[in-house]
């Protein structure tokens, strides 16, 4: 989705084909130090007195909260001044209303083309497509650092490109917007490395709370697809700084939400089917517009550097020609024509001729390198085929209730959870951009269906593919969350046969072991607890004259740890190697032992045709 992203980094990255961000913007800044003279700015010393002041009471934690209040703040007013901005372009550039067949619909994309592409190229080459593997690689790979030159990059570009007319959206620009803020902000204040790490994604919620108005969303969705663990001090960051963006945003801009809603209803279960097929129909739509990108990106990046002076150009100039041929409609993020398909102001066949072009105008703007986002373009797709498909399953069943307006949201999810695989996260846009919890059953059916069918038939998720075309291994949160994992009872051994106690006498333990054949044994504690001891152990105890005392009163060693069956494997390394055996007891009665883990079966496991599987899948 975006170049290799222009963060300084202080680890080197083990592909060849990345670039490092010395090569891309000059030498690269120390961690925790902005060199753009912030520190050394009179302006800027009083409001950093002040945080140092605030650091001093609360501990770090506490500290964190509040700093992600700030950035919340800092990320609204910027994407306020970024709506704006994209607004005042769009008036400026192609007029209030793009008539039909205007020499402004292709000529002002095309031109304007020519300039983002200028700027990407020679003054913000970090800024190229999407931002949120951007903000991953700052988490991942450049201990937090997004250089405050690519919030003002993109916040241009973007602009710019968005408001004459590029087929692409404002939100994925608004989050890396709101993580390059995030990130400056807590270099600016030295922050610890841990925590300026994680600055980035809870600017990146700030940043997309505030474009779609959406808190819930947004914090879902870093969480969903940026950092992919959940922690109470994460949580509550993140929500803090996404709330405050969304108080700001509305304070300036109101507290409309993004589209009139109309009525929708969800009466019949039995109207569940019609919903699962919108949701089958839409994960073939998000399969062929990944697919698209997936094949087309890697080709146009790897044509001369000349050829990128005009790609933004010709893509602009495409997508004009579309508008100009009779459907303005796919320009920009589309959401007033999102608006008017669910107050069913298209007919059936227009609204599908929409989403297939709208995933055409898309791809082109995307794959050329023009700055802005697909999380609008998604939408819009998934409105257009959700209306088409709903109208048209209303010509066969007449019977059926679901509004328009109800299949344009649904639909919106559909493509969501299809496209960019975010299966949570396209449930609670959907309920929060409509209000309305009555259409939640068929919106979590029919975005199953998609998510199912898209990864079924795309293994790699749309921005995992982006960051390996980037020449960047991230982390696959999805694959993450879909491995196979192995449990201790995976490799457990049967309860062994001889059992020792800790109660009984050296010398009685001692002839129990005489008829056994290992040469470990597990010592049961009283009231609760294990040891163990091994055979030579009992006869030299039983040779020192030892043998009429307690078990439990000449072995000294430390008790043993216990596991749980359903652990993960991965749990039993950090024992196996310091005790020979370690014992499985029951969750609800730690004195049930269901069986004991050894190094040799962990091994074992681990080499196993099903363990090699799951060690492919790490």
């Amino acid at each position: 989705m975006t170049q290799p992203t222009t963060q300084p980094t202080t680890q080197p990255t083990t592909q060849p084909t990345t670039k490092t961000p010395s090569q891309i913007e000059g030498p690269a800044p120390t961690a925790g130090v902005d060199r753009s003279g912030l520190l050394a700015a009179p302006a800027y010393r009083l409001p950093r007195r002040l945080f140092s002041r605030l650091e001093g009471v609360f501990n770090e934690e506490v500290f964190f909260l509040i700093l992600s209040v700030f950035i919340g703040i800092f990320s609204g007013l910027a994407v306020v001044c970024f709506r704006l901005a994209i607004d005042w372009m769009h008036l400026a550039l192609l007029g209030p209303l793009p008539q039909t067949h205007s020499w402004r619909l292709f000529a002002v994309p095309a031109l304007a083309g020519l300039v983002v592409a200028a700027l990407v190229l020679h003054v913000f080459p970090g800024i190229r497509g999407s931002g949120v593997n951007q903000t991953k690689a700052a988490l991942y790979i450049y201990n937090g650092v997004i250089p405050f030159r690519t919030a003002v990059g993109k916040f241009i570009c973007a602009a710019l490109a968005i408001g004459s007319g590029q087929s692409l959206g404002p939100e994925d620009p608004s989050l890396q917007i709101g993580a390059s803020i995030a990130s400056a902000l807590g270099r600016w204040l030295q922050i610890s490395r841990e925590k300026l790490r994680l600055m980035a994604p809870v600017g990146a919620a700030a940043g997309l709370a505030a474009a779609f108005n959406a808190p819930v969303s947004a914090v879902l969705f870093v969480i969903e697809e940026v950092i992919g663990r959940w922690s109470a001090g994460i949580l509550g960051s993140v929500v803090l700084s996404a709330v405050s963006s969304v108080v700001i945003v509305r304070w300036f801009l109101g507290s409309e939400p993004l589209f009139r809603i109309p009525v929708t209803t969800f009466k019949r279960p039995s109207e569940l089917l019609a919903y699962a097929v919108l949701g089958i129909v839409g994960g073939l739509a998000s399969v062929i517009f990944a697919k698209s990108i997936g094949y087309l990106r890697p080709r146009l990046k790897a044509l001369p550097r000349w050829t990128q002076y005009f790609q933004p150009a010709l893509a602009g100039l495409f997508v004009g020609l579309i508008a100009f041929l009779g459907a303005p409609q796919i320009m920009g993020a589309g959401y007033d024509s999102m608006d008017q398909a669910m107050h069913s102001q298209f007919p059936w066949r227009f609204l599908a001729i929409l989403a297939v072009l709208k995933i055409v105008a898309s791809t082109a703007s995307f794959v050329s390198g023009a700055p802005g986002g697909m999380f609008a373009p998604t939408l819009f797709i998934g409105a257009m085929l959700g209306g088409a498909v709903g109208d048209i399953e209303r010509i066969f069943f007449p019977h059926l209730t679901g509004s328009t307006g109800t299949y344009v949201l649904v639909g919106m999810g559909v493509l969501f959870a299809g496209f960019l695989r975010v299966p949570m996260t396209s449930v609670f846009m959907v309920l929060e951009v409509s209000g309305n919890y009555e259409i939640i059953v068929p919106v979590i059916v029919a975005n199953t269906f998609s998510y199912l069918v898209s990864r079924s038939l795309q293994s790699i998720p749309i921005f995992d593919m982006l960051t390996r075309q980037d020449g960047l291994i991230l982390p696959s949160l999805e694959e993450d969350r879909e491995e196979a994992v192995l449990h201790v009872e995976d490799a457990m051994l049967p309860v062994p046969a001889t059992i020792l106690s800790a109660e009984d006498y050296v010398d009685a333990n001692a002839r129990r072991v005489q008829d056994s054949a290992d040469s470990t044994f597990l010592v049961r504690q009283h009231p609760t607890g294990w040891k163990v001891v091994t055979r030579e152990q009992l006869q030299n105890l039983f040779h020192e004259g030892k043998g009429e005392l307690t078990l439990a009163s000449v072995l000294l060693s430390q008790s043993l740890p216990s596991l749980y069956p359903d652990l993960p494997l991965d749990s039993a390394l950090r024992y196996v190697n310091d005790y020979p055996l370690i014992p499985v007891v029951n969750r609800a009665d730690s004195r049930q032992l269901e069986g004991v883990i050894s190094r040799d079966s962990v091994f074992k496991k681990y080499g196993s045709p099903s363990g090699i599987a799951v060690q492919a899948n790490l």
